[in-house]
């Protein structure tokens, strides 16, 4: 389960309508909602106050989704007599300490949970690996973190320094002159983003033996990127519904070739 990683401005109400049903939703006045969004206006959000930073100062936005993440898991237990096992996400980690704090948070709900509910869940906690810092310290972060999964949507953002919001004002230009083969947000930059996940996997391998490794984003319903994923020795990769057959087929390709 992802936890929250909101680019405030795709969640900021932003027409009078927006505004007056959320300030009425949240008992405040419209003025004061405008304000205080105006407050959170963010210059580049995407590299703003989100995901894991935004656990960092608000703690309490993850401890009330994990909680939800433990009490679902125990309710289905109690239904059904078979647990499903959580893997809670922590998102953007760039130091294996953002990581743990959030571990932390995590980890408190479930016992809170447990002792609520008289009966204790299997859990996993991991990362996204989605920035250049965290695939370099992936060794380092594995020692607490018990998978990882690469968001190579922000991965490549954050590597090749293009927003895939307004990349494509200009990309087309870069692919029919040469610069890259294909779209990078599209089809995985191999060269470049495959080299720091290929990195990341293997010192994620030689610190914690049999980590989950994945991928999540457009890439894991692209063809070329799940061969080189197979390659790499990846476990899954995520995909969007309309995409998942394709993914599927894709797979089984690069398996076969691989095998």
């Amino acid at each position: 389960m992802h936890l929250l990683d909101p680019p405030l401005h795709e969640f900021l109400p932003t027409r009078e309508e927006d505004f007056a049903d959320v300030a009425e939703a949240a008992g405040v006045g419209i003025e004061a909602l405008k304000a205080r969004a105006n407050e959170l206006h963010e210059f580049n959000p995407m590299l703003g106050h989100r995901g894991c930073r935004l656990g960092v100062t608000y703690p309490e936005i993850y401890e009330m989704q994990a909680r939800a993440i433990f009490e679902a898991a125990c309710d289905v237990a109690a239904e059904t007599g078979a647990a499903p096992i959580p893997e809670v996400m922590i998102p953007l980690v760039a130091t294996r300490r953002e990581f743990d704090l959030m571990k932390a948070v995590v980890d408190a709900q479930a016992k809170a949970v447990f002792a609520e509910k008289g009966r204790e869940i299997a859990y996993l906690v991991g990362t996204m690996i989605e920035l250049p810092r965290a695939a370099l310290m992936a060794g380092e972060i594995a020692e607490t973190a018990e998978f990882f999964s690469f968001g190579t949507n922000d991965l490549t953002q954050t590597t090749i320094g293009i927003s895939r919001d307004d990349a494509g004002r200009f990309l087309t230009q870069y692919v029919d002159k040469g610069i890259f083969v294909t779209d990078p947000f599209v089809s995985l930059d191999v060269e470049g983003v495959g080299q720091l996940i290929e990195l990341a996997a293997e010192r994620g391998r030689a610190t914690r033996n049999g980590i989950k490794l994945g991928i999540c984003g457009e890439h894991g319903g692209d063809a070329p990127s799940i061969h080189f994923c197979e390659k790499t020795g990846l476990d899954y990769v995520s995909a969007s519904p309309y995409r998942v057959p394709i993914a599927r087929l894709a797979a089984a390709q690069a398996a076969l070739k691989r095998g």
